[in-house]
Formats: structure tokens, sequence, C-alpha cells
């Protein structure tokens, strides 16, 4: 096959920013519709060893799932435009809706449109834990034991309250002592062959060469981390320099950076730590700021973590960063710093890392320990559609149950699984009918 252009990666990739919507389940499983089963730019296998490796690290899978394939197609500069792109029109629009929402105190003009699309979000969420799950755990007399860690990984996340990190290290260490004893269960892949059969080679296949620029070297991952560390202090020296260490912006980028260490199991897993830092200690703005801020990152494309875009942008504005007649610059600087220190780790563990990474596809050793983290994964995404399905049939704990949404929910459902409907139609279609049912008093 011949070698994706990079502008065609380019457009792909801007596209892909605009249509993110779904927390990291819903995107990634636009990013395997699209990659791995239309484009056939990369093969099943090599998407979900990349997919393990980004699950194991702190920061929004998805978008390091993007650049990880961005920079295996087109070296360093692929991955930081595919992760650059994922994150750009979330932070622009949650810029935008932040001023919006502190300018005019009021966003109850979206509030029909955000009624509509959280049950779509479920029903997307619905849709990976259907696909991944299919493609990773097979049939349960195949891979009984893949079975058991989804299944225990959910009842961990779901109701034990098991903290992300433990479960994925427990479903690592299943997956290599598994690998071992029972070697045909972790080989990985699931529904690999017959999805290879019907959409043809990759690619980027199953056995196609590691590139060049993938390979690893001592020299490249030094350099790399230099860049990094030149890349974090330069800013951080700046923000120190003008405004002092007791400065906002300077104690944004400090927290940030250890909130962007500590996201393991994604945004639901550190949002306890930024409600705590932002609301309780540094008081940039209140609880209930921080929940309209929640409802406006669920809504918007891109990674749930951008929420801290909008902390940032209150806490900007409140604090008046650059003065009382620039607040609405002074908001959008303190979210671009936010959101610069909350990204920068993930890039580098993406462009340090993945050398190392692709020296171990193929190898069972390597792999079974992965593919136990995939079938942990299959589990804490069913416990996140779980948490959505509760959040819109309970909007008020201990409230009637909300028969409305979840009849939404279920045709966003039915479309998405029985007549393969696109993910953005559906986002529109619930869009438009939570808007006319709160425009009705239906909802």
């Amino acid at each position: 096959m011949s070698p994706v252009p990079f502008r065609e990666a380019l457009r792909f990739w801007l596209k892909l920013g605009f249509i993110s919507f779904g927390g990291p389940a819903g995107q990634i499983a636009i990013m395997h519709r699209e990659l791995v089963e239309q484009r056939r730019w990369i093969s099943e296998r090599r998407f979900l060893h990349a997919l393990n490796y980004c699950m194991l690290l702190p920061g929004p899978e998805a978008q390091q799932l993007a650049t990880y394939i961005g920079w295996l197609m087109h070296r360093t500069w692929g991955g930081v435009v595919a992760g650059a792109l994922f994150v750009l029109p979330s932070l622009l629009l949650l810029i935008v809706l932040s001023w919006v929402y502190v300018a005019f105190g009021d966003v109850q003009w979206v509030a029909g449109v955000f009624y509509g699309i959280k049950p779509a979000v479920a029903a997307i969420v619905l849709q990976a834990v259907w696909r991944i799950g299919g493609r990773t755990l097979r049939r349960p007399s195949q891979a009984p034991l893949l079975w058991a860690v989804a299944i225990a990984s959910f009842v961990a996340i779901a109701f034990l309250h098991v903290p992300f990190p433990w479960v994925v290290l427990a479903a690592a260490a299943v997956g290599a002592l598994g690998g071992n004893r029972w070697p045909d269960q972790f080989r990985g892949g699931g529904a690999h062959v017959e999805s290879s059969a019907s959409h043809g080679p990759a690619l980027i296949d199953d056995h196609t060469p590691t590139p060049e620029h993938a390979r690893f070297g001592r020299a490249r991952l030094a350099l790399v981390v230099a860049v990094g560390a030149v890349l974090w202090i330069v800013p951080m020296a700046l923000l120190l320099a003008w405004q002092g260490g007791d400065g906002t912006l300077a104690q944004m980028g400090w927290f940030f950076t250890k909130a962007a260490l500590l996201t393991f199991g994604g945004a639901y897993a550190v949002l306890p730590y930024v409600y705590q830092g932002a609301v309780e200690h540094f008081q940039w703005l209140t609880g209930p700021q921080m929940i309209d801020g929640l409802a406006l990152g669920e809504t918007t494309p891109g990674p749930l973590i951008m929420v801290v875009a909008f902390v940032g942008f209150v806490g900007g504005w409140t604090r008046q960063v650059l003065g009382p007649d620039a607040l609405f610059l002074g908001g959008a600087l303190a979210a671009c710093v936010v959101t610069w220190f909350t990204f920068l780790p993930s890039f580098l563990f993406i462009l340090a890392g993945g050398p190392l990474v692709e020296a171990t596809h193929g190898q069972l050793r390597f792999t079974a320990p992965l593919t136990g983290v995939t079938a942990a994964v299959v589990g804490v995404i069913a416990s996140l559609a779980l948490f959505f399905l509760r959040h819109i049939a309970l909007p008020v704990p201990g409230g009637p149950i909300d028969g409305v949404a979840l009849a939404i929910a279920a045709a966003a459902a039915i479309a998405l699984l029985r007549f393969k409907a696109g993910v953005i139609p559906v986002i529109l279609a619930c869009a438009a009918a939570g808007l006319l049912l709160r425009l009705g008093g239906l909802a």
C-alpha cells in the first residue's frame, strides 16, 4: 500500500479534533472505525498494542493514541500534529463557552442541548464496550481468563471503588502469568483474523517492519527528554519571572503538571484531585462552577480532562491575571497555560516510550500483560457506561427516574449498534431532540 501523504493525515487529525465526542471510549471507537476498519492505516493488532501502552500511562489515552499513530506514520511532527489537533478545537470551544458562562452568568441556552447529548454519550460508550470487547475477549470458551479479568475489573471499579492503577497492575500481572501458562488465551487480537479478511491489508500491518524513526536509540531518547525538559522549564521560568511563585499562572502551571502525572484511569480518576486543589485550596472557582465546567467538558469534543481549560479560564478571569481591563485575555491565557502543562507530559511519554513499545509487538512475553490490560479496559469502559446511565437516569440523587433521557439513550444505542449510524449524526439528532424537549417543557 502507498504511504499516506502528510496532508491527507493532517486533514483527518483536524476532522478528528472536531468529532471526538464521547470521552475516551467514544474517541477510541471513532479512531478504530476510521483507522482500522475504513481507512486501513493500521491493523487491529497494532492498534490494540498501541492502545494497551496508552492505557498504562497517566494522561488522556485517546489523545495519546492519536499521537502514537501520527508519530508512527509521520515521525515526530506527525505525532505532534495529531496530538495537538486532538486538543485545540476543544480548547477554543471551551474558551468561548467559558467566556459566555462567566460574562453572562447563565448557560441555560445550552441546557437543552446538554440534555440530549448526555444520553448519546452513554450510548457511544456502550458501543465502545461492544466493539472493543468483541475484538478483545472472543468467546468465553476460548478465553475464560480474559473474561474473568474484564468482569473483575468492572466490579472493582464500579462497586468496590478500587483505584484504577491497582486494576491495571493486577490485570498486567494476570496477563504475565497467564501468558506463560495459557499462551493461547493471551495472544491478543480477538477477532483479528476475521477483521483482516473483511477489510484487507493495512498500511501498518501485523508484520510491517518498524520504520527507522520508531526504533529505539539511547541518543534519541536523551534528545526527547532534554527537549521536553526545556519545553517545561522555559515557560515555567517565564511565569515565575513575570508574576513570582505566588502568581496565579505559575501556581496553575505547577499544579496541573502534578495533575497530569496522576491521571491514571482518565479524567474521572483525577477530578477529585483537581477539585480539591482548584476549589478548596487555591479557590480559583467554586464547587457549582466546577460542576458546570464538567458539563461543558462532557459535551465538547476532545478529552474530558479538557475541563481543566474551563478551570484555568475561570481562575484567570476571577484573579484578573492581566488586570481588570483584560478579563477575557487573562482567562484565555490561563486556559492556554493550564492546557500546555497538562498535555506536555503526554507527548513526552509517547515520543520517548514509543520506540520501546514498537520493539515488543508480536513478542508474547511483552504482549500478554498488555492483553490482560486490554481485557481490564473492557470492564473499565463498561463501568463508565454504567456511570453515565446512572447520571442521566437520576440527575438528582434520590429523585425520580428520568425516563425521557433513558429513552433517548436507548434510541441512540439502537441507531449505533443496530443500524450502524455515524457518531456525529446521532449526537446532532440527540442534541436537537433535547433542545426541542426542553423548549417544549417536556424535559
